[in-house]
């Protein structure tokens, strides 16, 4: 990938950092440093993913967990292999049991909303398959954090803040008790600064590794969820747990510029951002100014248009997935963009809080992994005494019977949690991500045509002020964009707010292995964010 130079010192407050023989970039620079010291100790670049990842559900638990799902993708052996390890809905729940309760859509806390976990399953399963050290090593430095404690760097704190405002409006009752018992300490959150410990992750961990995840699906661990589950009016059971398996996909790509740009499969969203990216395709865009906005925005309107209505469990989707990138629908799609900004709908191709990390090592290998509990701690339930925080992902169901995505027993969630990662000429070019919900494949979207459309290094790609598409006609901008190209957009028909919040658009992470065999890598600038190299 050819970039004009290494520094963009009018977009970026930071250069690129280069690596050799390893890098890991994540948004939390403890968990970055553990992911390279266990790549000083032998381990590959997988082992280097999950040695981050199992660290991110300690320092950084307001936006993942031991009880939420991963997916990955992995480039090992000069192959693209997938990993969906996200959970399905428990045998006992239905649209029926939901609705007796008084639901009209399935609420974002309590038990409804609960998925299997797939995390610790993704964590055993990806060592096994391709690492080179055992799980019990991989996860001493999050073990040793969470019993000896960390410091909480600042974003966590705010984060930490906010969710126990909205928990303590929200959460009431016994069931909840657990998580204000686990995440906070004498009625408050931690401070930036403040050393935490963990007591409960830490011997939770450990006997993940120990067992290789068996204890969390068929042990000791499953027993206390089960236990929990029976005695709050949860749907999880034994045989729930026990069954559940990974499942290892191949990635679905499009070609983009000469660049192949792989996601994924449904269930989750990365098909809106190649469906996005292949209606772009279609334009000339060399140049940031509203014309690019333009083109990018109604590309990716329509594709979510698609995803909301289409997306769900593959085997569950009224057609292949692949129908939504065939070219005929594709070119059908884009000559519906115009110089002014369009109400989207979708159309039917037969006539849509989170952590990222991304690694690679001196033997090429790669990862691009995401991890998340959903909506930052999850559903409010935390099993007590393990540190579990459980996930929500049931949250996005619907309780629509005629909906694709509707509710129904062992089946998964429409989910917003993609890794991605570019090739060319099969040859790995790099891992990257930006996580934030529905922001993801937006974030996708946009750091994949500033570094192909405008050859922007990663750490420009990522630092370049981005939109959000929320809906119709509405974007939201960063404080940053550019106030003559927003006036233009408006112009053409888009509504447009500034938005202060930075952490409204997404946080991300990219690596890219250059000719000389080097690593240049990008790091998110909205976050506490940190790149390790070797």
């Amino acid at each position: 990938m050819n970039f004009d130079t290494l520094s963009y010192p009018h977009l970026s407050k930071r250069n690129c950092i280069v690596g050799k023989n390893g890098v890991v970039a994540t948004s939390n620079v403890l968990a970055a440093q553990a992911g390279l010291d266990v790549l000083k100790k032998g381990g590959n670049a997988i082992d280097a993913a999950v040695a981050t990842a199992i660290c991110l559900t300690v320092v950084e638990p307001t936006s993942n967990g031991i009880g939420g799902d991963n997916f990955a993708i992995i480039w090992k052996d000069g192959k693209l292999h997938g990993l969906n390890s996200s959970g399905y809905s428990p045998k006992n729940i239905s649209i029926k049991k939901v609705k007796e309760k008084g639901f009209n859509e399935i609420p974002k806390f309590g038990w409804e909303a609960v998925t299997v976990p797939g995390v610790p399953a993704g964590w055993a399963e990806t060592v096994r398959k391709y690492g080179n050290l055992s799980l019990s090593e991989i996860a001493e430095p999050a073990i040793e954090y969470a019993r000896n404690g960390f410091p909480v760097q600042p974003t966590v704190s705010e984060n930490w803040k906010r969710a126990f405002e909205i928990y303590k409006r929200s959460l009431s009752g016994e069931k909840f008790k657990s998580w204000f018992d686990t995440f906070t300490f004498n009625g408050k959150t931690p401070e930036a600064g403040d050393i935490v410990c963990l007591p409960d992750h830490a011997n939770t961990i450990e006997e993940i590794a120990k067992s290789f995840a068996d204890s969390f699906y068929n042990g000791n661990i499953a027993s206390k969820i089960v236990e929990y589950s029976e005695k709050t009016g949860g749907y999880l059971s034994r045989e729930d747990l026990k069954e559940f398996a990974n499942e290892w996909v191949e990635p679905v790509g499009v070609n983009y510029r000469g660049y192949d740009i792989w996601e994924i499969p449904p269930n989750g969203q990365g098909i809106i951002a190649l469906e996005a990216l292949a209606i772009l395709s279609g334009f000339e865009l060399d140049k940031r100014n509203a014309d690019f906005f333009h083109k990018q925005i109604e590309s990716l309107k329509l594709a979510f248009e698609d995803g909301k209505k289409h997306i769900t469990q593959s085997n569950k989707m009224k057609f292949r997935y692949e129908r939504l990138l065939q070219e005929n629908y594709i070119s059908r799609r884009r000559n519906m963009i115009c110089d002014e900004a369009i109400m989207p709908a979708a159309d039917d191709p037969m006539s849509s809080g989170t952590v990222y990390l991304a690694t690679a090592d001196k033997y090429g290998n790669m990862v691009s992994f995401i991890q998340s509990n959903y909506m930052g701690f999850g559903s409010g339930l935390v099993v007590p005494g393990t540190g579990i925080a459980l996930q929500n992902r049931g949250h996005s169901f619907s309780l629509n019977e005629e909906h694709v995505n509707s509710l129904e027993p062992l089946k998964k969630p429409y989910h917003t949690i993609i890794p991605g990662f570019i090739t060319k000429e099969n040859e790995a070019i790099g891992p990257f991500g930006v996580m934030g919900g529905f922001m993801q494949p937006q974030g996708h979207l946009q750091v994949i045509s500033n570094m192909i459309d405008l050859h922007e290094n990663p750490q420009a790609a990522l630092d370049a002020p981005r939109w959000q598409w929320t809906g119709e006609k509405n974007i939201i901008v960063e404080k940053d964009f550019p106030t003559d190209i927003a006036l233009e957009l408006q112009r053409k028909g888009h509504n447009l707010k500034v938005e202060i919040n930075s952490g409204m658009f997404g946080r991300g992470q990219i690596i890219v292995k250059s000719e000389n065999g080097s690593y240049i890598s990008g790091t998110e600038k909205r976050t506490d964010s940190g790149i390790a190299v070797w």
